[in-house]
């Protein structure tokens, strides 16, 4: 605009000068808008400093091959990713959540999904050095992991992985069977080594995470979050005190399969099974008993020229102190998911869904959220 501006203007000086002060003021403007933009769009994580997209980005099928990407994983898979990451990027969502479990060691040909968003951010920065990406990962508390050491030395295998000095947010993947004050006392560590931005935890029943948010606020650190799997047909954490307790907290609730692996994006039918495990979970039976709630969903994104999966993210976005994490195998997931934020539905189009719901057959859960 500038430029464009300054080139009329070449023949009076005395213009020139005016017209340039004029752009300045206005890019100046602009780049004020976009801040204030940028930071609405964000929320803080929890008690702590750290602020994320209120929407982000899952890579669990990120190399994986042993759930996702019907067991295979090749080049064509890689550059989808790598464009799912970019489209995110390129459409203000900047929150991407990992594993050092996704796509690791323990599927055969896999690439573990922390290199690969190691790599897609080194790359990105290249290309734009300003991008400010949030990168959250996950400790597995495996049977023969102990300690608070164990915590320590695992994040940094992941930061390594990560090609990072450290990460925003370091969460425990589940409840270990045994260990877990060790496992609390390790956060509350990489915390305090600067390690981290903030800590949480995944697969928290009410009563794990109350004692791991008394026992780093002992050490004056917060708990930014209890990830777990919660979407509209998927709603344990409001049935058994979860969703209660991080509001009552002031825990930020993230939650992984938002859009029921698939089931709720009205993709599949009971003549058209997703592939792999999930044709396990969401069977004939189960799709011919959601019908009408995707019937329904889709009225309702008619109305707001919206797609299904856009409905159910924002439903769950219309919770409050709620992180949906839709996972984005390709850029036009990642376009879709985008299309989630800046409106709301009703409060009365929220019960109503909800209510419709409840009348399917509940999903299976992860079975460590009994632990």
């Amino acid at each position: 605009m500038a430029l464009n501006v300054s080139s009329a203007c070449f023949s009076v000086f005395s213009y020139k000068k005016v017209i340039r002060i004029r752009a300045v003021a206005s890019e100046d403007f602009a780049s004020a808008a976009a801040l204030k933009t940028e930071e609405e769009s964000k929320v803080k994580l929890g008690g702590s400093e750290l602020k994320v997209t209120k929407l982000g980005i899952g890579a669990w099928s990120w190399g994986d091959n042993s759930y996702w990407n019907n067991f295979e994983w090749d080049e064509r898979k890689l550059k989808a990713a790598k464009a799912a990451f970019d489209g995110s990027i390129d459409r203000g969502i900047t929150f991407f959540d990992t594993a050092e479990v996704y796509g690791s060691w323990l599927s055969l040909g896999a690439i573990n999904s922390e290199t690969l968003l190691g790599r897609f951010i080194k790359e990105s920065k290249v290309k734009n050095p300003g991008v400010e990406v949030a990168v959250a990962t996950k400790f597995a508390a495996l049977p023969w992991r102990f300690g608070r050491q164990s915590v320590l030395n695992a994040l940094k295998d992941s930061i390594g992985r990560l090609g990072l000095s450290s990460v925003d947010l370091y969460q425990l993947h589940w409840p270990g069977v045994w260990g877990n004050e060790g496992y609390i006392d390790g956060l509350g560590d990489a915390v305090e080594q600067g390690l981290v931005k903030a800590v949480g935890v995944s697969n928290y029943n009410e009563r794990r995470l109350r004692d791991a948010y008394e026992k780093l606020k002992k050490r004056g650190i917060p708990l930014a979050s209890n990830q777990v799997n919660y979407s509209l047909i998927y709603r344990a954490p409001e049935q058994n005190g979860v969703k209660a307790a991080c509001d009552e907290l002031g825990i930020t609730l993230i939650a992984y399969c938002p859009i029921a692996q698939g089931a709720l994006t009205g993709k599949y039918t009971p003549e058209n099974l997703p592939t792999g495990p999930r044709a396990k979970i969401y069977t004939p039976e189960f799709l011919t008993k959601l019908q009408p709630l995707l019937n329904r969903i889709k009225e309702i994104g008619k109305n707001y020229d919206k797609t299904p999966t856009q409905v159910v993210l924002n439903w769950l976005i219309a919770q409050e102190n709620v992180v949906p994490i839709p996972g984005a195998k390709n850029n036009e997931q990642a376009e879709e998911f985008a299309g989630a934020l800046g409106w709301r539905l009703s409060n009365e189009e929220v019960d109503e869904l909800r209510s419709l719901a409840s009348e399917t057959s509940p999903v299976i859960g992860f079975p460590v959220e009994s632990l």
